[in-house]
Parts: structure tokens; sequence; C-alpha cells
């Protein structure tokens, strides 16, 4: 024979139901990391089973590069070589913040299929799956990064700050790229599906390229453009680059783009996982 034993309360305390009962999940610090790295490693299975995801990275930066440099060379820059210490810096943010879009609508994909539901199950860390796709996707912004670069050095290009400076130019724009990911892992959140995040995401990042000094020189604009070009985060990022792998010199625009990176994770980072915690 068993005996069924109940937990006593204090005279008078409501023993409360299982179903109105919160259930936490409380992990460590170090636990929470590990967790993240392991969704970061699922996250490059992932890319590895299927790989044609990459196609972004790895086409886009060679088409790009021969297209603007052969089409625009001659007219902006009076040839080819001429145009390449402008052109390259411009393709490398361009293309790299571009990829940055895509942590949104893969997260939106994931939490749509459900699979975000069954981590749930999971012990693990509830910012894990969130965490571990922006940390996988910094796989992807190295990718464009190095495409960009060797096809820069494959069709002439020779950086004046050597090694060291273009090493420093690919960090900082990878450092950007995963801070502006944060923004649209939140529109990825929040959005209804990822056709949205997608369609947001161009309508966001086109106009901050193109209407930027990535391409063509700020003086050749109208004057009513010079202004918003000057102020778009985007120019002062490529005037950073080309100073870091066309002198090798940190300038002052390096750190305007770290501050704007800073500013744009302390705000979008909280409002995607305070988000996120919510669904999740």
């Amino acid at each position: 024979m068993t005996t069924l034993t109940t937990a006593r309360t204090t005279p008078g305390e409501r023993i409360v139901p299982g179903a109105e009962r919160t259930l936490r999940n409380r992990v460590t610090l170090g636990q929470a990391v590990s967790d993240t790295l392991a969704m970061a490693r699922r996250g490059l299975i992932k890319i590895r089973r299927t790989p044609e995801q990459l196609i972004d990275v790895t086409v886009q930066p060679i088409i790009f590069t021969l297209m603007f440099t052969y089409i625009f060379g001659g007219a902006i820059s009076g040839s080819v070589a001429a145009y390449l210490p402008v052109i390259i810096p411009g393709i490398l943010v361009q293309t790299v913040i571009t990829t940055s879009a895509v942590t949104g609508t893969q997260l939106r994909e994931d939490m749509d299929k459900g699979v975000f539901d069954r981590f749930r199950s999971l012990p693990i860390a509830r910012i894990a799956p969130l965490a571990g796709a922006l940390v996988a996707d910094t796989v992807r912004y190295l990718i464009a990064t190095t495409l960009t670069i060797g096809m820069g050095l494959l069709m002439g290009w020779r950086p004046g700050g050597g090694v060291g400076g273009v090493l420093l130019a690919a960090l900082l724009v990878v450092v950007c790229a995963w801070s502006l990911s944060w923004i649209f892992a939140f529109l990825g959140v929040i959005a209804r599906n990822a056709g949205s995040v997608q369609g947001i995401s161009f309508l966001v990042l086109f106009p901050l390229t193109f209407l930027s000094n990535a391409f063509v020189p700020v003086d050749t604009m109208p004057g009513w453009l010079q202004g918003f070009v000057d102020t778009n985060p985007v120019s002062h990022l490529v005037t950073a680059v080309r100073d870091l792998a066309g002198t090798g010199t940190v300038s002052g625009q390096v750190g305007v783009a770290l501050l704007s990176c800073g500013a744009v994770v302390a705000v979008f980072a909280p409002l995607a996982v305070r988000s996120y915690m919510k669904k999740a």
C-alpha cells in the first residue's frame, strides 16, 4: 500500500493549482553561453546542408563588383584602376550590411515552422535560439567580406593600408553588420511573415546604401541630396573603410561608425530580446 503526501502550507494559505503556476527556466550565464554556441552550431550545419543559402554572399559580391566597376569606372573616375579604391569599400559595405537582413527573414521562417516551439520544450536558455542565430550569421558576413576583398585584389585593387588596414576595415564592416542584424532580428520577431521582413529590409537598406558615397563622389550630387548623404551612417562607414584600407588611418569616421553601431545595439537588442521572450 502506498501513501500520497502533499506539501503542507501555512494555515490560511491558498494552494495554487498547477495550471496557474508559472514555470521559469533559470540558467546560469555559462549555460546560456554554451546553449547559444550550440544554437550557432545548428545554424552552421543548416548552411552546410543547404549551401544555396550562401548565394547572396557568394554570387552577389562578384556580380556587383564586376558590374559596377566596368560600367561606372570610366565615367566616374576615368578608368577602372582609378575607380577600384572607391568602389571596393563601397561594394564591401553594401554587400555585407545587406546580408544582415537575412537574419530576420530566417528567424521569422523558423518561428513560422514551429522550430522555436520545439526549442521551448528543451532545457536550454530561452535566449539561446535568438542569440545563436546572430552568432552563426557572422560566418555569412566573413564570407561576403573575403570574397569582395579577394575580387578587388584580382581586378587590380592595391590597398595602401596594407594587410593590417584591410583586416581592420573587414572587422569594422562585420561588427557593423552584426549590430544591424539586431534591427532585422527585431523585425523578424514582430513581423507576421518572412516576406514582410524581406520587404521592409529592402525599403530600409536600398536608399541607405545607394544614397550614400559608396558608389559616386558626394560633390557630383545635387546640393539638396548632399546633406542627406553626408549624414547617412552608411557614408560614415564607407569613409571609415576607405581610410583604413586605403591609408591605414584610424580616422574619426571609425569612431562615428562604432558609436552608431553601439547605439543600434543599445536600442534594438533589448527590443528584440523582450519581444522574443514574450513569444517564447
